[in-house]
């Protein structure tokens, strides 16, 4: 495959429209929503028509403190191959903390969150994306992602982290110009700066995506048209380098089918316009399966700073795995996990737990961030069970954020959503007794086994947990 071309995020809700538009090369699915035998038909269609679709990860967590989920690569894995796809890709961030390596429960961000550009968050990052890059059947990809807060006592700008990740594992860059823009506003990095920085001839492919300003913070909603800024760095992007592959992203507040293409018209005619005076040479390589995962050799003069690196010459898959075995086992990695694993937790309870701002962080933008994540967890929650926002009504969303300001989420969706019931109910919040009655009904039926046992003990249990509600 050339080149990927111009695409659209696939999204359930557009499906149909997707599917007529004109001029779509290729599209990328949410990959923990794509069940590898069950394909949506209309991945089926376009899959049949040539179109290459791509698995974007969100849970796997690559730049948290543990290494990465084994289920979760299988799933990744199971994933690309269903689609035929030519790479995977997933984010630059950490999405749970705690466990282990703190002797505290695990916390659930539900949102994707910066690491630290620290050369113990780069080290594990690296070693997390090697372990990645052995489980997967098909070359790895990263996102560099929007934020509203900074790590104090940051060693490296966004483009020297990039350019190090890169140089260190020869993993692709996914990069998304709308999250450069998000980062020029709400921590004051220039997106020009950036690009300079980091490996251009290692990108695979861009996102662009619209967000909104409230009091001075950007807020990377995918539910707005995108603004002449995001274009812009855009611009700016293909100017240096043709990127092998643009994508549209667009996760709610779906506009007219004709409205997406007229941004996905801006898009193509900014990228070609701004590759008109762009010397060939610098352009990016192919996107293809052998080619994706070769290491980035950047040219001297525009290196950063070398720093230490273990010694990856092994070619040979058994070595690889040796030196894997004995990188895992190095005494120098681990201490590294625990100071990211606890500077993680301290953070990420501050955000969802209540607890006290760790030290150095502006404690106004954690609340603001604290208050996005519990309105994202609201959101959710209200798709994964919509008879809670039909019960509660106008309550729902206010008694759900006080809620999650202090009730971390410990696990899925779905389980976040019975334990909000199981506190609505159990606190005595809730006054009105037919709502009362609603909200423990609908909880019974989903807090036990599907279908519910009729075992004499299942139901003396049952039976208890109604009294107990009902008190």
């Amino acid at each position: 495959m050339k080149h990927l071309g111009t695409g659209i995020g696939w999204r359930p809700e557009i499906a149909a429209a997707v599917e007529g538009m004109p001029g779509i090369d290729w599209v990328e699915a949410v990959a923990e929503n794509v069940c590898p035998g069950h394909l949506p038909e209309s991945l089926v269609r376009l899959r049949e028509r040539g179109v290459t679709v791509v698995p974007h990860g969100v849970s796997l967590g690559l730049g948290g403190a543990d290494r990465p989920d084994g289920g979760k690569l299988a799933d990744l894995a199971a994933a690309a191959e269903a689609l035929g796809s030519p790479l995977i890709t997933e984010h630059i961030a950490f999405v749970r903390a705690g466990g282990a390596l703190t002797a505290s429960p695990v916390l659930e961000a539900g949102h994707l969150l910066p690491v630290p550009r620290t050369r113990d968050a780069l080290d594990v990052l690296c070693e997390n994306i090697r372990i990645a890059q052995d489980a997967l059947p098909v070359p790895l990809a990263v996102e560099n992602i929007a934020a509203l807060i900074s790590w104090p006592g940051e060693e490296m700008t966004e483009g020297q982290f990039l350019y190090d990740l890169a140089d260190r594992t020869g993993v692709r860059l996914l990069i998304d110009v709308a999250n450069l823009h998000t980062n020029h506003v709400n921590r004051g990095e220039d997106p020009a700066k950036a690009l300079d920085e980091l490996p251009v001839e290692a990108i695979a492919y861009v996102h662009v995506a619209g967000g909104f300003e409230r009091d001075g913070v950007w807020h990377d909603s995918h539910a707005h048209a995108v603004p002449p800024a995001v274009l812009a760095i855009l611009a700016d992007l293909s100017s240096r380098v043709r990127p092998p592959g643009v994508l549209l992203e667009r996760d709610e507040n779906f506009p007219a089918p004709a409205e997406l293409e007229r941004e996905l018209t801006a898009i193509r005619e900014t990228v070609e316009k701004a590759s008109i005076s762009m010397v060939p040479e610098v352009s990016a390589p192919e996107v293809s399966a052998p080619e994706v995962s070769d290491a980035v050799v950047p040219a001297a003069s525009e290196a950063p700073e070398p720093t230490e690196v273990p010694d990856e010459t092994a070619t040979s898959p058994a070595a690889e795995q040796a030196s894997g075995d004995a990188h895992k086992a190095s005494p120098s990695t681990d201490p590294a996990r625990q100071r990211l694993a606890l500077a993680q937790a301290a953070l990420l309870s501050a955000l969802v737990a209540g607890t006290p701002v760790p030290e150095g962080f502006d404690g106004t933008r954690l609340s603001v961030q604290a208050r996005a994540l519990a309105g994202k967890r609201a959101d959710v929650v209200a798709k994964v069970a919509p008879e809670l926002p039909e019960i509660l009504a106008e309550a729902y969303r206010k008694s759900f954020v006080a809620y999650a300001h202090v009730h971390p989420m410990t696990g899925g969706y779905r389980r976040d959503a019975l334990d909000f019931a199981e506190h609505l109910l159990l606190g005595g919040r809730l006054e009105d007794p037919d709502v009362r009655r609603q909200v423990s009904d609908w909880w019974l039926e989903r807090s036990g086994p599907a279908p519910l046992s009729q075992h004499p003990a299942a139901r003396l249990a049952r039976a208890t947990r109604r009294v107990l509600l009902r008190r």
